[in-house]
């Protein structure tokens, strides 16, 4: 099959299109032929070798965890899915190899859902990992309650836009960051913008003079103590890009691959409580220049890489 892999960590220069191992259907998983593939920082930052310490590399990798598609083969013992069924997935494993940016996956069960009816392909492939974040951080970790105030950093990118409606759907009120052109972007999710930078804890406490009740880190570094200050007594702290964050008392989380997690992110979809903001589209063969404008960090929602579709499987 096509996709794109590198053999070695680098930059997107390291990115190669063209002919890799078809991929091995286990008893557990299903075959997948992707429409769609979201770019996530964590692709390039893996590409780099940032994650080493974490996931086993087994080259050449095929990068990318996110994935809309339709199942074109269910493994042996799989009953969950049938040929035709359109799914979405967060297809991580615990090594590095065997990603989406291809034209076929051999996808886990735990990985898998079914793709919400009213999205395109392009937009439900932006879900899976950013919706997995929000929903896990905002309701098993944070247990954000109803009336409680959230600050939400980056709050137009692509896990803050989904941390934003969720937020808003669990009954809290949203306080996001993010610069002065997106802040009706951020309106229309349903938060509070806040420009971020110098004076950004004074502009929060002017919204929220008695503090806020949870933060959702999205960047890491000086905004962590800038939080960690603006916390009410009580308050809740998880940052999702630095480990740094237990110097304030707070916690470090990883989306996990959960199911019923997915399933309900697809049914809120549906509902139109979420929706997903796809900025840029880039054929497979150019993921590399996707991979660049997303090390940017200045997108708005989602930057999805689409794969040809053929109406003949081979």
């Amino acid at each position: 099959m096509k996709a794109i892999s590198y053999s070695r960590y680098g930059g997107p220069e390291v990115l190669a299109f063209g002919e890799v191992r078809d991929p091995k259907v286990g008893p557990d998983s299903v075959l997948v032929k992707v429409r769609a593939a979201a770019v996530n920082p964590v692709d390039w930052k893996a590409r780099e070798g940032q994650l080493e310490g974490l996931f086993e590399a087994a080259f050449p990798v095929v990068p990318g965890w996110d994935v809309s598609g339709v199942v074109v083969r269910p493994g042996v013992a799989v009953s969950e899915f049938d040929v035709g069924d359109e799914v979405i997935g967060y297809v991580r494993e615990d090594f590095l190899s065997r990603g989406t940016f291809a034209e076929y996956v051999a996808a886990p069960l735990r990985t898998l859902a079914r793709k919400p009816r009213n999205l395109s392909f392009e937009e439900a492939a932006g879900l899976p990992l950013v919706g997995l974040t929000a929903y896990q951080v905002l309701v098993k970790v944070l247990e954000v309650k109803r009336g409680e105030t959230v600050l939400v950093h980056a709050a137009a990118g692509g896990v803050g836009s989904l941390a934003v409606q969720l937020g808003a759907h669990l009954g809290a009120r949203v306080i996001g960051t993010a610069s002065e052109p997106n802040h009706d972007f951020v309106r229309g999710l349903g938060g509070e913008p806040v420009t971020y930078g110098a004076g950004l804890g004074e502009r929060v406490r002017g919204l929220a003079p008695e503090g806020v009740d949870a933060v959702f880190d999205t960047v890491g570094g000086d905004a962590l103590k800038v939080s960690a200050n603006l916390l009410a007594p009580e308050g809740r702290l998880v940052s999702i890009a630095d480990v740094g964050v237990v110097n304030y008392g707070g916690r470090y989380y990883f989306v996990r691959p959960d199911a019923e997690d997915l399933h309900r992110l697809s049914e809120l979809a549906e509902q139109g409580v979420v929706r997903v903001h796809v900025s840029e589209t880039f054929p497979l063969e150019r993921a590399a220049d996707a991979h660049r404008l997303n090390e940017e960090g200045r997108t708005r929602g989602k930057i999805v890489v689409t794969v040809p579709w053929e109406t003949e499987e081979s």
